[in-house]
């Protein structure tokens, strides 16, 4: 009797890579910390404090960095960058500075942390961006992954706290999914994963952030959005998973997700 064995292939999502110009940014190059290394914070929106405090815009976490270090302004289209009296001073290219003019490549050293000076139309800074989006997606669900979700949650609660302003979370765990998979299979509870994943992503606002926290758990940050307006966006989300039906494979599978809020 002949076996018939039959592959199946899950396809993995691309991440999505930005092409054109991108944004003027400092990406991190060098730091104790390996988790910082290839972060880039943009410097779209002006203003940009730095420092180890969770109130600034780029948050270093570092001992040898002061909690109010340095800050980087726009002045007649140029960006400086300006010592805020701190401990260890600031750097630009080996120089100690109080106030310098940044040109594309200059490194600044804040602390133990070298950060460069890339401008959006340098190619450069697009193979940076490029990179760093690869490293923030999870190839499965094509939403961001745990790492994503730590940097913009430090972000957010710096923001939130700066402001006083409101800022929600919501924890997402697929219910029963070890029975998804023993019954239907491995390839059938990544195809649910990854439908899931799209569509509470397909319910949120274009300023939320949704990633894989692990296995099949989610996480959601929502700002500018108290408790009571995470809540409902968390029943939202579990009805939502509640009344789709999944087919892999021409298997009808249904499953339901439950939530927690903070």
């Amino acid at each position: 009797m002949e076996s018939e064995i039959k592959t199946r292939v899950t396809p993995f999502s691309e991440p999505h890579i930005a092409t054109g110009a991108g944004q003027d940014c400092l990406v991190v190059i060098y730091a104790p910390n390996s988790n910082q290394l290839g972060k880039r914070f943009s410097l779209a929106d002006g203003a940009v404090r730095i420092g180890r405090g969770i109130e600034n815009d780029v948050v270093l976490l570092s001992d040898s960095i002061s909690r109010r270090h340095a800050r980087i302004e726009t002045r007649a289209g140029n960006y400086h960058v300006l010592d805020m009296h701190s401990t260890n001073g600031t750097y630009v290219n080996d120089d100690l500075v109080h106030d310098r003019q940044l040109r594309r490549g200059d490194q600044i050293k804040i602390g133990d942390t070298i950060m460069k000076f890339l401008s959006g139309a340098d190619l450069e800074s697009q193979y940076h961006e490029t990179i760093y989006r690869m490293t923030i997606m999870d190839g499965l669900t094509g939403i961001h992954n745990k790492r994503y979700l730590v940097e913009q949650l430090d972000r957010e609660l710096s923001r939130a706290t700066r402001h006083g302003r409101p800022l929600s979370l919501v924890m997402c765990d697929i219910d029963y999914f070890k029975r998804v998979n023993d019954e239907f299979g491995h390839l059938a509870g990544d195809h649910v994963l990854k439908e899931v994943a799209q569509l509470a992503k397909s319910r949120l606002r274009p300023d939320d952030v949704i990633a894989r926290y692990g296995g099949e758990e989610l996480a959601v940050i929502l700002p500018e959005t108290d408790l009571a307006g995470g809540v409902r966006i968390a029943v939202v989300l579990r009805d939502t998973v509640a009344t789709e039906t999944f087919v892999f494979e021409d298997e009808d599978i249904d499953v339901t997700i439950s939530c927690g809020v903070a």
